[in-house]
This record gives C-alpha cells, sequence and structure tokens, in this order.
C-alpha cells in the first residue's frame, strides 16, 4: 500500500526504480535487451548520471551481459585474503601469516 502509494506520488521516483530493477534483470538473466535502449531510457530520468557513467564502458557492459565469464571466484579469494592478513595486522610476522594463508581452506 505504501509503496503503491510513493510510486503515484513520485512517478520519476517510479520510473527510476523500473529501470533499476530491469538493469538488473539485464545482467542476472543475461537478457538480449540492447544495452543502448536501456541507455536511452535511463538518459531521460533521474537516473541520468549513472547512465552516463555506464556509456563510458559500454562494450565492458555487453560483454558482462554476453559472456559466461566472471571474475566472481577470483574476487573471492582475494576477499578471504586480504581478511586474513587483516586479522594478522601487527601480530607475528611474515612466516605466520604465510602458514595462516596456506593452511586456510
Amino acid at each position: 500500500m505504501f509503496i503503491a502509494r510513493l510510486r503515484r506520488t513520485a512517478p520519476k521516483l517510479a520510473n527510476a526504480a523500473d529501470l533499476a530493477v530491469r538493469f538488473a534483470r539485464m545482467l542476472r538473466d543475461q537478457s538480449s535487451e540492447p544495452v543502448a535502449d536501456w541507455l536511452a531510457a535511463a538518459r531521460s530520468s533521474v537516473l541520468k548520471r549513472f547512465a552516463a557513467g555506464l556509456q563510458r564502458d559500454v562494450a565492458g557492459i555487453e560483454n558482462a551481459i554476453a559472456l559466461p565469464w566472471s571474475t566472481g571466484p577470483a574476487e573471492g579469494e582475494i576477499s578471504r585474503l586480504k581478511t586474513i592478513k587483516r586479522q594478522m595486522y601487527g601480530r607475528a610476522g611474515f612466516e605466520l601469516l604465510r602458514q595462516r594463508v596456506l593452511n586456510a581452506v
């Protein structure tokens, strides 16, 4: 009820929410909808600055949608190593840090 009333009273906000959902769906479902169409719609909304930023790397966005590769596994490893490093900061030398990294699963 609140959301429906908010969407009626703030149509620009409702449009931005619809565009955000559309963009997320494009990425998640690897949609065949052209990115250029979404960018054109976003440029005439409150998301125009976001769209301008995305416009600078349209090829990257199209590749993210079309190609099956992801940097997720590498990012996960980097995050895991940074967590171990932060836990060890100031507590021990390099050898102990090395052992924790090598033994962590």
